[in-house]
């Protein structure tokens, strides 16, 4: 990838509405208390991503934006049924060069999304696994909609199959570190617990007792 090429880094977010987003946390939240958790992480993931090296910032978003949007990105909604059309499509709307994350992990440094764009020198793609057997960040230098279509997604095989798919069409894939997502209370109180500066600790601390300082 050229030093002089535009990189984005995109956030795929489903706004924080009760009932709709982390239900694996109910019980033992509530799905008002579930949101909150979800709001606190976007929030997380947003400023990590607001303060990376990419020269656009984009949020393919299911729903609407809120407060939990910081300035300086560009929001864009998901198109598609599933999650693999959904990701071609906010790949495709962003048009270049870049590296891509989710909601569920709001641990992420700045310097990981640095970590990810600086493999694309020496890389087609590079993948960071989760420790659920998914994936939380691509990064691509030609981004193609085949890098996603037809591969299943949210399944404790999604990551391997995702590496195999980049693999299959001839990419070199850069490896990254693996991190845990939130999916159910215990991801949270672990995660709240290593990371005790973060939002979502402080909301975690509210609802699980979860010490946060």
């Amino acid at each position: 990838m050229s030093a002089r090429s535009a990189t984005v880094a995109i956030v795929m977010a489903k706004a924080p509405v009760p009932g709709r987003v982390k239900t694996r946390l109910c019980p033992p939240l509530s799905p008002d208390e579930a949101a909150a958790v979800a709001e606190a992480a976007l929030s997380d993931t947003c400023e990590a991503v607001s303060r990376c090296s990419a020269d656009r910032l984009v949020v393919a978003l299911d729903g609407a934006p809120g407060a939990w949007l910081p300035p300086g990105f560009e929001v864009v909604p998901q198109r598609g049924d599933g999650l693999d059309q959904r990701l071609a499509a906010a790949w495709d709307d962003a048009g270049a060069a870049g590296v891509q994350v989710g909601m569920d992990t709001p641990q992420l440094q700045p310097s990981d999304l640095d970590a990810a764009l600086s493999l694309l020198d020496g890389h087609d793609a590079a993948l960071g696994l989760a420790d659920d057997g998914g994936w939380w960040v691509v990064a691509l230098r030609r981004p193609d909609p085949a890098c996603f279509l037809g591969v299943p997604m949210s399944t404790d095989r999604t990551g391997r199959l995702q590496r195999d798919r980049l693999v299959e069409l001839g990419l070199s894939v850069g490896p990254l570190p693996t991190l845990r997502d939130i999916d159910d209370a215990a991801d949270l109180a672990a995660i709240a617990h290593a990371h005790p500066h973060l939002r979502v600790s402080a909301t975690a601390s509210r609802f699980l007792g979860t010490p946060a300082s």
